[in-house]
């Protein structure tokens, strides 16, 4: 039995179901369900009453949790605990918009805390990056994991949710997001990404009537645009010292609203491996969600 299994446990048990817990845990519904029937195959018994309409955790599944929940925090506190074994190169790879934004925190807390930790910082699309992190070009990546939870050959740790905002030029007045779409060209954040894809399913959704001409991958460049009064945009929040050398109208698309999973990610093999937790535990330190 995975300890993760026990992990997706606890989600189930606080999330109140299968499909809260698996968009917790940046798992499909399929996965989680899995690992419950797995767990009760293990048990020799059932964890949750299945009679009624929705699934629900019995007294069982709660002592389970109960004890195994004490027992992975203080495992938890004894793998992050500060040691000078912890020594050695990793290559990270990393997608450009978090090397402003996440990559400096992350660095200083890596030297403060491990000191004997060498990371090597590596850029790239996050197709690239997967690519190297199977063929052992890479040791780690942090990158925007796919709605459908990554390939199984890797292990994904979620960090957090960066949510999808709408920028327009800073003299614009219109208020309604079919109104922008209406009197400005659609600057699209490059389709062959995670998040780009997102930001289209948005816009389709909401303005059907959106004309493009506009496809960049950078987001630097696509603010700039905006700012300059030449298209309105969906993509990724941004921190605020890019909108103040290129201000725009910022305005968020609700709680309901499209969002990137940011996670960490190693190979399988590698998860327990003292310099991927002690990189993971820098990661998960970091005050990184922009909210609005």
């Amino acid at each position: 039995m995975k300890i993760e299994a026990f992990r997706t446990l606890h989600a189930v048990l606080q999330c109140g179901s299968f499909a809260a817990a698996a968009v917790d845990m940046s798992l499909s519904p399929s996965a989680v369900s899995l690992q419950m029937k797995q767990m009760e195959e293990y048990f020799g018994q059932p964890l949750f009453d299945r009679s009624a309409l929705q699934v629900r955790p019995n007294e069982f599944a709660a002592e389970v949790d109960a004890l195994f929940t004490e027992t992975l925090a203080r495992a938890d506190a004894l793998r992050q605990r500060r040691s000078t074994a912890v020594e050695g190169r990793v290559r990270l790879g990393i997608i450009e918009p978090l090397q402003t934004s996440m990559l400096p925190g992350l660095l200083r807390q890596a030297r403060s805390r491990y000191p004997l930790l060498d990371v090597r910082p590596i850029r790239g699309r996050v197709t690239d990056l997967l690519d190297k992190l199977k063929s052992t070009e890479l040791d780690a990546a942090i990158v925007t994991q796919p709605p459908g939870g990554g390939s199984q050959r890797l292990a994904w740790t979620p960090l957090f949710r960066e949510p999808l905002v709408l920028i327009a030029p800073p003299d614009s007045t219109e208020t309604r997001v079919a109104d922008l779409f209406r009197t400005y060209e659609w600057i699209r954040f490059d389709k062959a990404t995670v998040g780009g894809r997102a930001a289209a399913g948005y816009v389709m959704q909401h303005a059907p009537h959106a004309r493009s001409r506009i496809d960049m991958l950078s987001l630097a460049a696509i603010t700039a645009l905006v700012s300059e009064g030449l298209g309105v945009s969906v993509l990724p929040n941004q921190e605020a010292r890019l909108y103040q050398a290129y201000p725009v109208r910022v305005l968020p698309l609700g709680r309901k609203g499209p969002y990137r999973q940011i996670s960490f990610v190693c190979r399988q093999v590698d998860r327990e491996d003292r310099l991927m937790q002690a990189l993971l535990d820098c990661a998960s330190s970091l005050n990184t969600p922009r909210s609005l």
